[in-house]
């Protein structure tokens, strides 16, 4: 076998040391890394959520806590509120609140709020989320009642301006109408702090008029319903495609018919011809 000559020796070691000293680069490369590179590509994680103490009613003043989070930088932390349906959904931010507390607004009455604390070290962001609040009800009123259902009842009396009555809900007996018959027809009445009015007074006339006969003014029970007879005439057409239209306003007693803390409402239920 042949030997290999001088020159290829020498070639070889080169190579072999050039090897080497790539080898040393690298490790000595990851070696001076900081251990905690691969974490603080992100933000900071969170442990625990933020908390929201307070009483939801309106008027009153919740706060929000940061929760818990890990991070090997200092934090900083920015908020937000959310405010959900009541069975919290469709939840979208509050304008304007950016601080760790917030005062609930009878805009928020039947809804829903939580936290959003957002918590930001050198490296990114990350954001969390409160538990929701309970449903944020009205604040306390004049001759307040808690009902069984969990509405609270006030009395017309002690609804004044700004706050506005509501004509919120309508029941009709029968629906679509078929028939002349008498029927039943309900509305309920609220302010716009979200209490249902008791002894509110309570109109309804169709559209055009003469479709049936007049009912007079009625007062709202406890739970905020006005009840009254409606009955058909001859003039309401019985078909399909056909819409009994009705003008009703809720008042206060005592209150000028066409100001104060009055409200109207059109409303509109479908006919149909008579079953057979």
């Amino acid at each position: 076998m042949q030997r290999p000559n001088r020159r290829s020796r020498t070639l070889v070691a080169s190579l072999a040391t050039l090897m080497l000293v790539a080898t040393v680069a690298v490790f000595s490369t990851i070696g001076s890394a900081s251990p905690n590179a691969a974490q603080q590509q992100y933000g900071p994680t969170n442990t625990a959520p933020p908390v929201v103490t307070g009483d939801a009613r309106a008027t009153q003043q919740l706060t929000t806590s940061n929760g818990a989070w890990q991070s090997t930088t200092a934090i900083t932390y920015t908020y937000a509120w959310q405010r959900c349906d009541a069975a919290g959904s469709g939840c979208a931010d509050i304008a304007g609140a950016t601080a760790n507390r917030y005062t609930a607004q009878t805009t928020d009455v039947g809804k829903r709020l939580r936290s959003e604390v957002t918590a930001k070290n050198a490296t990114g962001s990350s954001v969390a989320f409160s538990a929701l609040t309970e449903v944020v009800v009205a604040q306390n009123a004049e001759g307040q009642i808690r009902l069984a259902n969990g509405l609270i009842s006030v009395p017309a009396s002690s609804v004044a301006a700004p706050q506005r009555l509501i004509v919120s809900d309508i029941e009709f007996s029968q629906m679509p109408i078929r028939s002349r018959n008498p029927l039943q027809a309900r509305f309920r009445v609220k302010d716009t702090r979200g209490f249902v009015v008791r002894d509110a007074l309570v109109y309804a006339n169709a559209i055009p008029f003469g479709r049936i006969t007049q009912p007079g003014e009625v007062r709202t029970d406890q739970e905020g319903w006005a009840t009254m007879t409606i009955t058909p005439t001859r003039l309401l057409p019985l078909a399909n495609g056909y819409l009994l239209t009705m003008f009703v306003r809720a008042r206060k007693s005592g209150d000028n018919i066409l100001a104060g803390i009055s409200t109207r409402r059109l409303i509109s239920v479908r006919t149909a011809r008579p079953a057979r």
